[in-house]
């Protein structure tokens, strides 16, 4: 071990060798990997395939505060729970065996009491270590193991917890031990060759204030509050590595060295006004965005679009399902906007108050799986509660679309889903315009023929209605055209179409480009350069070849005005495919049941209110039904 602790390096040099480097290196791998992966496979082939994981991922506890718990969740949770009990009786261990005495007057007992604290500050950093990998939205450690940053949300809340609880229980116990040992002076020590007490202290303050405006209740009603206090991240982390030093802070860098290169990715691309090209303001208070996109922009079904408009708050960034599909859509990109907090009804109302020429938004993503699952199923049971919706829509395109291809290119045909339920719950019947929008319009992909191979059935359920409401009350559809703008450019990825290869090069040179300033700053005590110029280089100057191949369309960009779109074939056929019922909830369990006596693999796709996943699971996690039904919760709301 004294060996990596070289000239340069100090005592970090150990834990860069051992914490550092292997995160970093697997992430530049798993970047090469997804370059590769999608340059050889086509993306038809990445549908995914069942195996004996399947069973694993099944729900297996259902309970609040946990949520939805699979038995994969549940094992790494209970290792990594026996990994910090493991660690902190280590700890304990070695510092019982070689005991410090702070001063001659100290008891064994007072040693031991503070050495119990002490370590459990030592446990608080293992959480800290990977608290930062579920919310970096861009991370290819996420996609080599399947899962999505809105997926792993629940991870960083866990962590979270889980990280305060340790990190309270030390600084409370060390103001005890302070307090008993008559050394409370202590408590304003600023030490520049020790640990700096202040600087812990207010970490500490700044991480309390972060963890008490997370409350789900909180949270919720003051979004603002929750969003502002926790971008107060980068405070904390200066005062952190100043109290425990740059050694232990290596210990928890790979995580915040990806998150901030994430993050700094996010914010270049955040800095381009898109170009928005018509809103569609439904009669149920929801809104359907349009934006111009190049054509190469590629996204999964179920990703996620952050978009920010600064006329309505220029901080607030909300994220939204996407609802178009890449393949029939290749120039444009649809999210669909339910108004249900304060700023999507600003939103509505500035839309719907006058007409306006041009929208000014900035968008980041979107942010998506790499492959479609849900594909891989033979049938297909999708249920919503309210705007729970908008992620299905973008499935069921993505169904419509395979079994076009497969007309089209018999020789390539894959196995596909060969019935789909639709089952979704509004409040009212104004909620119904939602599925209006259930396909896009095309006459290539969308026609009667294939909806009917896919066997698509719809069971909508209004909860308080009791009856049809007279046709004449229903607000009409107003479709708002915004005029071209040489401000405006159309989505495309930060790093272009290469954006994993660029990635990789991005994480490696910048993270040795951070060991030499490490280094210099540790063997000569000067401060480094700025190092993101080059980072921010390779953005530009992708953004400009984009600009390039897109021969900056979007100021030529005709708008083809037509009327009645939603009155086409396709949309006819969805209504006959639909049966809507009045005054009542659907019988969730009855649904499922009947679906799991086709004895076939069925995958139930649930979105919606927490109260409608959870039941969801349950049923699904019964004996009975288990071997049959694989479920996936689908959660925007946490």
């Amino acid at each position: 071990m004294n060996r990596l602790n070289s000239t340069y390096f100090r005592e970090q040099g150990t834990n860069l060798v051992l914490f550092s480097f292997p995160i970093m290196f697997l992430a530049s791998l798993g970047c090469l990997y997804l370059h590769f992966q999608k340059k050889s496979c086509p993306k038809s082939n990445l549908i995914g395939r069942r195996s004996w994981l399947d069973s694993w991922n099944r729900p297996l506890i259902v309970m609040n505060p946990l949520g939805i718990v699979s038995a994969m969740e549940l094992m790494f949770a209970t290792m990594f729970v026996v990994l910090l009990g493991w660690s902190l009786a280590n700890y304990l261990h070695v510092s019982f065996g070689h005991l410090h005495m702070h001063k001659a007057s100290e008891k064994i007992w007072e040693a031991k009491f503070r050495s119990v604290w002490l370590r459990l500050g030592y446990i608080g950093n293992i959480t800290w270590a990977f608290l930062f990998f579920p919310v970096t939205r861009g991370s290819s450690i996420l996609q080599l193991v399947g899962l999505t940053s809105e997926s792993s949300v629940k991870y960083h809340i866990w962590l979270g917890h889980l990280s305060m609880v340790l990190f309270t229980a030390h600084s409370v116990g060390f103001i005890i031990y302070w307090a008993i040992t008559d050394q409370m002076a202590l408590v304003w020590e600023w030490s520049r060759t020790y640990v700096s007490n202040v600087a812990g202290e207010i970490a500490f303050i700044l991480a309390l204030v972060m963890w008490v405006t997370s409350i789900p209740r909180i949270r919720r009603k003051m979004f603002e509050l929750f969003f502002y206090a926790h971008q107060t991240y980068i405070l904390y982390l200066f005062f952190y590595i100043i109290h425990v030093g740059v050694a232990y802070f290596c210990l928890i860098l790979p995580g915040i060295f990806l998150f901030l290169i994430d993050r700094y990715l996010r914010f270049l691309q955040s800095r381009t006004n898109v170009r928005l090209i018509a809103a569609r303001l439904l009669p149920c208070d929801t809104l359907e965005l349009n934006f111009s996109k190049i054509a190469g922009l590629d996204y999964n079904p179920t990703s996620i679009l952050f978009v920010n408009v600064p006329s309505i708050s220029k901080l607030q960034w909300h994220p939204f399902t996407v609802t178009s599909n890449a393949n029939t859509e290749p120039d444009t990109l649809s999210i669909l906007i339910k108004c249900q907090g304060s700023w999507s009804r600003k939103l509505y109302q500035h839309l719907s108050a006058s007409p306006i020429d041009r929208l000014q938004v900035s968008v980041e993503g979107p942010y998506g799986p790499t492959s479609s699952h849900f594909l891989r199923y033979d049938n297909l049971v999708l249920i919503s509660g309210g705007s729970g919706i908008t992620p299905f829509i973008s499935i069921i395109r993505e169904l419509t679309f395979q079994r076009a291809r497969q007309e089209q290119q018999p020789d390539k045909k894959h196995k596909l889903p060969t019935n789909v339920l639709l089952v979704c719950a509004f409040k009212n019947s104004s909620d119904l315009a939602m599925l209006d929008i259930l396909l896009p319009i095309s006459s290539n992909t969308t026609s009667p023929s294939y909806l009917s191979e896919i066997n698509l059935q719809i069971q909508a359920y209004i909860t308080r209605e009791t009856e049809q409401p007279l046709e004449n009350t229903k607000k009409p559809l107003e479709t708002i055209w915004f005029k071209p703008h040489p401000s405006d450019a159309p989505i495309s990825a930060p790093l272009g179409p290469d954006s994993w290869l660029w990635l990789c090069a991005i994480i490696s040179s910048s993270f040795i480009m951070f060991l030499v300033f490490l280094g210099i700053l540790t063997r000569y005590h000067i401060y480094p350069k700025e190092r993101i110029q080059k980072l921010r280089f390779v953005f530009l100057w992708q953004k400009k070849e984009n600009d390039k191949k897109e021969g900056m369309k979007v100021q030529n960009l005709e708008v083809d005005e037509v009327g009645g779109e939603i009155e086409s074939v396709a949309h006819r056929s969805i209504l006959e495919t639909m049966e809507v019922h009045f005054g009542r909830r659907p019988d969730l369990k009855s649904i499922l049941m009947e679906s799991n006596k086709k004895g076939s693999e069925t995958g139930v796709l649930v979105s919606g209110p927490r109260k409608m996943r959870h039941q969801v699971a349950k049923i699904c996690s019964s004996s009975k039904l288990a071997n049959n039904l694989h479920m996936e919760a689908m959660s925007f709301n946490w």
